[in-house]
């Protein structure tokens, strides 16, 4: 009786362990970012794309951005590490920054603003009375990269949203400097990661809507977006994943490619 008995505990455990794998735990999708990604970012009337993600995704997503910061801020801030401590296995999370990651080092440091380069360059540096070394752009990206990767995450690099592309009066549309570095950081993490020119799927539907459309998105200023514009520009996040056959988003885009404006570049 008791051999039968141990029989039969064995079995059961086995029959746990192996239901085990089953149970899979649905990703988390978090976003870091500045004002054009976060909720009600740019002030009253506006709204971040962030904010849209939600509805063309299965899975949750956690909105991380805050208004006014740059990859450099939000390093320093320890936001980026919160989300590295929050992370588990399968979590995603997608970073955009380049808004307030220009400026000068020279003159007065607004605490924002990167040291000038691609790589591992660094800036000696005053702010707020304190003595600090600032990183570049991609560095900053690629160290935040890297740690959530090591967490068993995977990471999104976007580029930057643009600013009005026809508020000069024809439509005019350039990729700044941090497009290539967002790129670059992508490549520096690895197979874990993945570049989205969020930017340029942007403007390519912005030209195509027009400028009497995409000015009525741009209700206060030519960076922060209304409701209208931050959901047009969602889908253009969208649009770029989907174009990629969903990289690391594969299976959680609710969206079909053809239901998405714009084409695939």
């Amino acid at each position: 009786m008791v051999y039968i008995l141990q029989i039969c505990s064995v079995l059961a455990l086995a029959s746990i362990a192996i239901g085990a794998p089953n149970e899979k735990r649905a990703p988390t999708v978090y976003l870091a970012g500045d004002s054009t990604m976060a909720e009600n970012g740019g002030g009253s009337g506006t709204q971040g794309w962030g904010h849209y993600l939600q509805y063309s995704l299965s899975a949750p997503v956690s909105n991380k951005a805050v208004a006014g910061r740059s990859a450099r801020s939000y390093t320093v801030e320890n936001r980026f590490q919160t989300l590295i401590d929050t992370v588990k296995s399968s979590d995603i999370v997608i970073i955009e920054f380049g808004h307030n990651d220009g400026g000068s080092l020279s003159s007065s440091d607004n605490g924002r603003t990167d040291c000038p380069g691609a790589g591992d360059e660094t800036c000696k540096s005053t702010y707020n009375g304190q003595a600090v070394t600032v990183l570049t752009f991609p560095k900053y990206l690629v160290n935040a990269g890297q740690a959530l990767v090591a967490k068993g995450a995977k990471v999104i690099f976007s580029s930057q949203t643009p600013n009005n592309p026809w508020e000069g009066g024809s439509f005019s549309y350039g990729p700044s400097r941090f497009t290539t570095y967002a790129q670059s950081a992508a490549k520096q993490v690895g197979a874990n990661a993945m570049f989205v020119d969020h930017g340029q799927y942007t403007a390519n539907i912005f030209k195509t809507l027009g400028k009497s459309k995409v000015d009525s998105f741009f209700p206060n200023d030519h960076t922060h977006t209304s409701p209208a514009g931050a959901d047009t520009i969602s889908r253009a996040f969208v649009k770029a994943v989907l174009c990629a056959d969903g990289g690391v988003l594969s299976g959680l885009v609710k969206n079909s490619t053809a239901s998405v404006e714009g084409a695939c570049i």
